[in-house]
Protein backbone atom coordinates (compact mmCIF):
# COMPACT_ATOMS: atom_id res chain seq x y z
CA UNK A 1 0.00 0.00 0.00
CA UNK A 2 1.16 3.45 -0.73
CA UNK A 3 1.93 5.66 1.66
CA UNK A 4 -0.31 8.47 2.28
CA UNK A 5 0.30 12.12 1.51
CA UNK A 6 2.12 14.39 4.35
CA UNK A 7 1.65 17.94 5.19
CA UNK A 8 5.30 19.42 5.72
CA UNK A 9 5.64 22.77 7.69
CA UNK A 10 8.20 25.03 8.05
CA UNK A 11 8.31 28.46 10.37
CA UNK A 12 10.49 30.22 8.62
CA UNK A 13 12.01 33.67 8.53
CA UNK A 14 14.94 33.71 6.06
CA UNK A 15 14.21 32.83 2.37
CA UNK A 16 17.44 32.30 1.28
CA UNK A 17 17.77 29.56 4.14
CA UNK A 18 14.34 28.37 3.41
CA UNK A 19 15.19 27.95 -0.08
CA UNK A 20 18.51 26.06 0.05
CA UNK A 21 17.53 23.75 2.68
CA UNK A 22 14.20 22.77 3.72
CA UNK A 23 12.67 23.89 -0.15
CA UNK A 24 15.50 21.95 -1.57
CA UNK A 25 14.55 19.02 -0.38
CA UNK A 26 13.32 16.07 -2.73
CA UNK A 27 10.38 15.27 -0.84
CA UNK A 28 8.47 18.51 -0.78
CA UNK A 29 8.83 19.36 -4.39
CA UNK A 30 5.88 19.46 -6.66
CA UNK A 31 4.04 16.36 -7.85
CA UNK A 32 5.00 14.35 -4.72
CA UNK A 33 1.44 15.01 -3.81
CA UNK A 34 2.74 16.13 -0.37
CA UNK A 35 1.56 19.89 1.05
CA UNK A 36 3.94 21.97 2.04
CA UNK A 37 3.00 24.91 4.21
CA UNK A 38 5.67 27.82 4.87
CA UNK A 39 4.44 29.71 7.93
CA UNK A 40 5.84 33.38 7.79
CA UNK A 41 5.39 36.34 10.59
CA UNK A 42 4.29 34.26 13.47
CA UNK A 43 5.03 35.46 17.14
CA UNK A 44 6.24 31.75 18.57
CA UNK A 45 6.87 28.15 16.76
CA UNK A 46 3.58 26.59 18.79
CA UNK A 47 1.09 29.32 17.01
CA UNK A 48 2.80 28.94 13.39
CA UNK A 49 2.61 25.04 14.00
CA UNK A 50 -1.01 25.21 15.09
CA UNK A 51 -2.23 27.54 11.97
CA UNK A 52 -0.67 24.83 9.95
CA UNK A 53 -2.69 21.92 11.61
CA UNK A 54 -5.73 23.58 11.19
CA UNK A 55 -5.14 24.03 7.52
CA UNK A 56 -3.54 20.75 7.03
CA UNK A 57 -5.21 18.83 4.50
CA UNK A 58 -3.48 15.67 5.86
CA UNK A 59 -3.49 13.47 8.75
CA UNK A 60 0.30 12.94 9.08
CA UNK A 61 2.40 16.00 9.39
CA UNK A 62 6.44 16.93 9.46
CA UNK A 63 7.36 20.13 11.27
CA UNK A 64 10.66 21.04 10.63
CA UNK A 65 13.18 24.05 11.18
CA UNK A 66 13.71 25.85 7.51
CA UNK A 67 17.30 25.06 7.71
CA UNK A 68 17.08 20.88 7.86
CA UNK A 69 17.34 19.03 4.51
CA UNK A 70 15.22 15.71 4.22
CA UNK A 71 17.89 12.83 2.85
CA UNK A 72 16.33 11.47 -0.93
CA UNK A 73 15.52 7.88 1.52
CA UNK A 74 13.44 10.31 4.04
CA UNK A 75 9.96 9.51 3.10
CA UNK A 76 10.78 5.76 2.26
CA UNK A 77 12.48 5.89 5.98
CA UNK A 78 9.68 6.94 8.01
CA UNK A 79 7.28 4.19 6.17
CA UNK A 80 9.65 1.80 7.32
CA UNK A 81 9.59 3.42 11.19
CA UNK A 82 5.56 3.66 10.67
CA UNK A 83 4.77 0.09 9.71
CA UNK A 84 6.90 -0.90 12.53
CA UNK A 85 5.21 1.42 14.88
CA UNK A 86 1.93 0.03 13.62
CA UNK A 87 2.89 -3.48 15.03
CA UNK A 88 4.35 -2.42 18.42
CA UNK A 89 2.63 0.84 19.67
CA UNK A 90 -0.39 2.54 17.01
CA UNK A 91 -1.12 4.68 19.40
CA UNK A 92 2.77 6.05 19.11
CA UNK A 93 2.10 9.68 20.52
CA UNK A 94 4.89 12.35 18.54
CA UNK A 95 7.99 11.23 16.21
CA UNK A 96 11.24 12.87 15.16
CA UNK A 97 14.49 12.42 14.09
CA UNK A 98 16.45 12.95 17.50
CA UNK A 99 15.59 12.78 20.44
CA UNK A 100 17.21 11.80 24.43
CA UNK A 101 16.13 9.64 27.01
CA UNK A 102 15.47 10.52 30.44
CA UNK A 103 19.09 9.35 31.02
CA UNK A 104 20.85 11.15 28.36
CA UNK A 105 21.15 8.07 25.83
CA UNK A 106 20.46 10.27 22.36
CA UNK A 107 18.84 8.34 20.13
CA UNK A 108 18.91 9.78 16.25
CA UNK A 109 20.54 9.78 13.12
CA UNK A 110 21.20 12.77 11.77
CA UNK A 111 24.03 15.64 10.20
CA UNK A 112 24.47 18.39 12.89
CA UNK A 113 26.27 21.36 11.82
CA UNK A 114 29.98 21.22 12.76
CA UNK A 115 29.69 18.32 14.49
CA UNK A 116 28.78 16.10 11.93
CA UNK A 117 27.17 12.72 11.98
CA UNK A 118 25.41 11.81 14.94
CA UNK A 119 24.02 8.23 15.68
CA UNK A 120 23.92 5.38 12.97
CA UNK A 121 20.74 3.64 11.38
CA UNK A 122 18.79 1.92 13.30
CA UNK A 123 16.12 -0.50 12.49
CA UNK A 124 13.28 0.14 15.20
CA UNK A 125 11.74 3.46 16.22
CA UNK A 126 13.76 3.84 19.68
CA UNK A 127 11.56 5.94 22.69
CA UNK A 128 12.50 8.82 23.95
CA UNK A 129 11.41 11.49 27.07
CA UNK A 130 11.89 14.30 24.23
CA UNK A 131 12.06 15.15 20.91
CA UNK A 132 14.66 18.12 19.45
CA UNK A 133 12.61 20.50 17.38
CA UNK A 134 14.49 20.34 14.14
CA UNK A 135 11.64 17.53 13.13
CA UNK A 136 8.43 16.74 14.74
CA UNK A 137 5.92 14.18 13.56
CA UNK A 138 2.55 13.71 14.25
CA UNK A 139 -1.02 13.05 13.83
CA UNK A 140 -3.38 15.78 13.66
CA UNK A 141 -6.20 13.14 14.09
CA UNK A 142 -4.12 12.62 17.47
CA UNK A 143 -5.61 16.22 19.01
CA UNK A 144 -2.51 17.08 20.21
CA UNK A 145 -1.80 20.66 19.59
CA UNK A 146 1.31 23.15 20.53
CA UNK A 147 0.47 25.41 23.72
CA UNK A 148 0.44 29.09 22.78
CA UNK A 149 1.00 30.30 26.04
CA UNK A 150 5.14 29.34 25.20
CA UNK A 151 6.69 31.93 24.06
CA UNK A 152 9.17 32.25 21.20
CA UNK A 153 10.65 29.46 19.46
CA UNK A 154 12.61 26.95 21.97
CA UNK A 155 11.11 23.68 24.17
CA UNK A 156 7.57 23.50 21.71
CA UNK A 157 8.97 19.58 21.46
CA UNK A 158 9.73 19.10 24.51
CA UNK A 159 6.29 20.54 25.63
CA UNK A 160 4.48 18.52 22.63
CA UNK A 161 5.86 15.25 23.74
CA UNK A 162 5.24 16.32 27.47
CA UNK A 163 1.41 16.45 26.29
CA UNK A 164 1.77 13.30 24.30
CA UNK A 165 2.90 11.76 27.37
CA UNK A 166 0.22 12.77 29.74
CA UNK A 167 -2.08 11.08 27.39
CA UNK A 168 -0.42 8.02 28.10
CA UNK A 169 1.43 8.44 24.35
CA UNK A 170 5.25 7.45 23.92
CA UNK A 171 7.82 9.45 21.64
CA UNK A 172 9.85 7.69 19.31
CA UNK A 173 12.91 8.70 17.36
CA UNK A 174 13.20 7.22 14.08
CA UNK A 175 16.25 6.53 11.53
CA UNK A 176 15.20 8.90 9.26
CA UNK A 177 18.47 10.90 7.95
CA UNK A 178 18.23 14.57 7.52
CA UNK A 179 20.66 17.25 7.49
CA UNK A 180 20.39 20.40 9.55
CA UNK A 181 22.63 23.08 8.47
CA UNK A 182 22.57 24.73 11.62
CA UNK A 183 24.69 27.60 12.80
CA UNK A 184 26.94 27.52 15.72
CA UNK A 185 25.37 28.80 18.68
CA UNK A 186 27.25 29.59 21.69
CA UNK A 187 25.27 32.01 23.62
CA UNK A 188 22.10 30.65 23.49
CA UNK A 189 19.13 34.23 23.89
CA UNK A 190 17.32 35.23 27.03
CA UNK A 191 14.13 33.56 25.08
CA UNK A 192 15.73 30.44 25.88
CA UNK A 193 16.07 30.43 29.20
CA UNK A 194 12.40 32.57 29.52
CA UNK A 195 11.15 29.10 27.73
CA UNK A 196 13.27 26.92 30.04
CA UNK A 197 11.49 28.68 33.25
CA UNK A 198 7.83 28.04 31.64
CA UNK A 199 8.65 24.54 30.78
CA UNK A 200 9.90 24.07 34.60
CA UNK A 201 6.82 25.75 36.14
CA UNK A 202 4.05 23.66 33.94
CA UNK A 203 5.98 20.30 34.20
CA UNK A 204 7.00 20.56 37.69
CA UNK A 205 5.51 17.18 38.57
CA UNK A 206 7.26 15.70 35.67
CA UNK A 207 10.79 17.08 36.57
CA UNK A 208 13.03 16.26 35.00
CA UNK A 209 12.66 16.71 31.88
CA UNK A 210 16.04 15.90 29.52
CA UNK A 211 16.04 17.84 26.30
CA UNK A 212 18.62 17.73 23.53
CA UNK A 213 19.91 20.82 24.93
CA UNK A 214 19.88 20.91 28.38
CA UNK A 215 17.67 19.00 31.71
CA UNK A 216 15.36 20.76 33.38
CA UNK A 217 15.43 20.48 36.94
CA UNK A 218 14.10 21.61 40.22
CA UNK A 219 17.53 23.18 41.23
CA UNK A 220 18.31 24.74 37.75
CA UNK A 221 21.71 23.17 38.74
CA UNK A 222 22.44 22.37 34.78
CA UNK A 223 20.93 25.74 33.87
CA UNK A 224 23.96 27.48 35.84
CA UNK A 225 26.20 25.08 34.77
CA UNK A 226 25.61 26.27 31.27
CA UNK A 227 25.32 29.70 31.79
CA UNK A 228 28.76 30.04 33.02
CA UNK A 229 30.35 27.88 29.97
CA UNK A 230 28.66 30.57 27.96
CA UNK A 231 30.17 33.30 29.52
CA UNK A 232 33.41 31.36 29.12
CA UNK A 233 33.35 30.34 25.39
CA UNK A 234 32.45 33.97 24.60
CA UNK A 235 34.87 35.90 26.61
CA UNK A 236 37.53 33.66 27.12
CA UNK A 237 37.44 31.56 24.05
CA UNK A 238 36.24 34.26 22.07
CA UNK A 239 33.60 32.20 20.28
CA UNK A 240 30.91 33.49 17.94
CA UNK A 241 27.21 33.01 17.36
CA UNK A 242 26.54 31.92 13.20
CA UNK A 243 29.37 29.77 12.27
CA UNK A 244 29.67 26.48 9.85
CA UNK A 245 26.68 26.93 9.15
CA UNK A 246 26.84 26.34 4.78
CA UNK A 247 25.63 28.55 1.71
CA UNK A 248 23.60 25.48 0.83
CA UNK A 249 22.61 22.42 3.01
CA UNK A 250 22.71 20.18 -0.32
CA UNK A 251 26.35 20.57 0.03
CA UNK A 252 26.48 18.56 3.24
CA UNK A 253 23.43 16.03 1.98
CA UNK A 254 26.36 15.33 -1.05
CA UNK A 255 28.89 14.87 1.32
CA UNK A 256 26.30 12.38 3.26
CA UNK A 257 25.66 10.74 -0.02
CA UNK A 258 29.71 9.83 -0.75
CA UNK A 259 30.18 8.62 2.59
CA UNK A 260 27.90 5.76 1.71
CA UNK A 261 30.00 4.86 -0.95
CA UNK A 262 31.78 1.75 -0.29
CA UNK A 263 35.49 3.21 -0.58
CA UNK A 264 34.67 6.64 0.92
CA UNK A 265 36.51 6.96 4.30
CA UNK A 266 34.23 6.69 7.49
CA UNK A 267 35.73 6.79 11.07
CA UNK A 268 34.07 6.28 14.33
CA UNK A 269 34.23 8.74 17.26
CA UNK A 270 32.74 9.05 20.81
CA UNK A 271 29.73 7.05 18.61
CA UNK A 272 29.65 9.80 15.76
CA UNK A 273 30.48 9.06 12.37
CA UNK A 274 32.66 11.64 11.15
CA UNK A 275 33.26 12.22 7.09
CA UNK A 276 37.07 12.40 6.38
Amino acid sequence: MAMSPITFVAAANSRDILENNFLASECVQEGTGHQVLIQNGFASASKAYNDAIDNSVNDLMVFAHQDILFAKSWVADLEKALQSLEETDPNWGVLGCYGETADYQGRGYIWSGEQGILGKAFERPAPVQTLDEIVLILRKSSGLRFDEGLPNFHFYGTDICMEAAKRGKKAYAVSAFVVHNAAQTVMLPKEFYDCYRYIKSKWMEWLPIQTTVIKVTRDDKQMYKRRLMEVYQRYVQRRVNGLYRVADGRELLRKYEEMLAPASGVKQEDGRTVCR
